[in-house]
């Protein structure tokens, strides 16, 4: 079995807000009534697995194709961070304006920024055009929130206490809520046939999570994800001209890391829209260089390169036998505050697929 890829963060950002360790209590004070509220907690992260798991030890939620974000509530005041720790609070007013709205003092909700297409799925792509596409500014009223964990909830830091303890709080506080703030719900059963239930609805997959789990920051296995279709982020070196596709993009030239290098793994021709396409070849065209950022022995013409600054969410079905991507679709830009991760090479195994 191949393992899971290791990917770290592309870009630092803008400074950030940093978690810090959580001081033990003053043994002075041993009833001491309210917690700290954290500025800001590194997010518990899943970790990619082929299949779920099975047994009464777990449960199941959708995976929410969308942005990891917080919700900080305190005293009226709320602040939304991105998993990198950056502020977007302005940037989904809706969601902004429904904490407010919860009947508690204070809470840190964990959950994901999504908007739902027709048939009331998660679509990645219009949640980037509902906030301008990459470095945009504009401010997502269309964005609601799929709250799947509580951390902080009236006074009292809850991370320690177990996941089913959580849930409890976090479903007695949203169990009306319809809004732009929405409970993800649990599903118990079967985990193989609650995904293949998701797949063949047309969802990313699923999230199963130890019901006994504390909250961990980092991916520490608590927490695993499975995918109906492999997804992940790839750093875009180029483009190819084409007189008859949308933008003039025939296709985007995808690189991945290894080390310090990038290395191609293909192309992309598909999941552009007249849109989403006229956007990418003005941002690719401001980027121009002459040489390639990656070591290219393909004979196509009419290829144009470019600095390897942009990161592509693409969604593929599998690795061909000399490490390309196969049947790849673009998804949309990731934004360097999304703490975005490029997709990293280990060494091949013998069948010559990314490890």
């Amino acid at each position: 079995m191949a393992k899971a890829p290791r990917s770290k963060p592309l870009l630092a950002g803008d400074k950030p807000i940093r978690s810090r360790a959580r001081k033990p209590r003053d043994p002075s004070q041993p009833k001491l009534p309210l917690d700290p509220m954290p500025a800001r907690i590194e997010p518990c992260l899943a970790l990619l697995k082929p299949c779920p798991p099975i047994g009464p030890e777990w449960t199941y939620e959708i995976k929410w194709d969308g942005y990891r974000i917080a919700v900080h509530l305190n005293n009226g005041q709320v602040r939304i961070l991105t998993r990198g720790g950056h502020d977007w609070t302005h940037r989904f007013p809706a969601i902004q304006a429904d904490a407010r709205r919860l009947g508690v003092g204070s809470a840190i909700l964990d959950g994901e920024a999504i908007v739902l297409d027709d048939e009331g799925r998660p679509d990645f792509g219009m949640l980037q055009q509902s906030l301008g596409g990459r470095g945009g500014k504009l401010n997502s009223g269309a964005s609601i929130m799929f709250a799947f964990d509580l951390l902080y909830f009236d006074g009292h830091d809850i991370r320690e206490t177990p996941l089913t303890g959580r849930r409890f709080f976090l479903e007695s506080l949203l169990k009306n809520e319809r809004g732009a703030i929405r409970l993800s719900e649990e599903i118990d059963g079967d985990g193989r046939s609650i995904f293949n239930a998701a797949c063949e609805h047309g969802l990313e997959g699923v999230i199963a999570k130890r019901k006994d789990s504390t909250y961990r920051s980092g991916r520490l296995g608590d927490w695993l994800k499975i995918k109906c279709v492999q997804s992940d982020s790839f750093i875009v070196v180029g483009y190819e001209l084409s007189m008859v596709a949308r933008g003039g993009i025939g296709s985007l030239l995808l690189a991945a890391r290894k080390g310090d290098d990038w290395v191609y793994v293909g192309s992309v021709g598909t999941g552009f829209n007249e849109r989403s396409a006229e956007y990418l070849r003005k941002t690719l065209d401001r980027i121009k260089r002459k040489s390639p950022p990656v070591r290219y022995e393909g004979g196509r013409k009419d290829l144009v390169w470019v600095q390897p600054t942009l990161i592509a969410e693409i969604e593929y079905r599998a690795w061909t036998h000399d490490g390309k991507l196969r049947h790849a679709s673009y998804k949309g830009l990731r934004e360097k505050q999304d703490n975005a991760a490029v997709y990293e090479l280990a060494d091949p195994p013998s069948n010559g697929s990314p490890a």
